[in-house]
């Protein structure tokens, strides 16, 4: 049997070379810390982001394909569907009992989910 402790980090994919676009999204609208990648991974391009107590790791890749995706609890979904709706493609996902929830496509393809839990 495996003991889970935490999820340590997701990783998504940009497109090579869009470092300072992504940047302009992750850290200008999304508002999210940029950390050091460690200087063994620097060669490889991408980014590295802190969330919460997760890492958001943005790799470099040709393809990117839509589905997968992460999903980030936050405190206000309303807030952040208003600050996004003229930004990005918002995506309406199906209800789940419990919670509030919507998708978007980042300028990269990537679709990344936020989530609000319902008292």
């Amino acid at each position: 049997m495996i003991t889970f402790k935490r999820l340590d980090h997701v990783q998504i994919s940009i497109p090579k070379g869009t470092e300072d676009q992504a940047r302009a999204f992750y850290t200008g609208i999304l508002g999210l810390k940029e950390i050091p990648k460690p200087a063994s991974l620097v060669p490889n391009g991408g980014l590295w982001y802190q969330v919460a107590d997760v890492e958001l790791h943005l790799g470099i890749e040709p393809e990117i394909i839509t589905r997968r995706h992460p999903a980030f609890e936050i405190t206000d979904v309303a807030a952040a569907r208003a600050l996004l709706q003229d930004k990005v493609k918002i995506v309406e996902e199906p209800f789940i009992p419990g919670r509030t929830r919507f998708a978007f496509i980042d300028p990269f393809g990537n679709k990344i989910e936020f989530l609000q839990m319902l008292d």
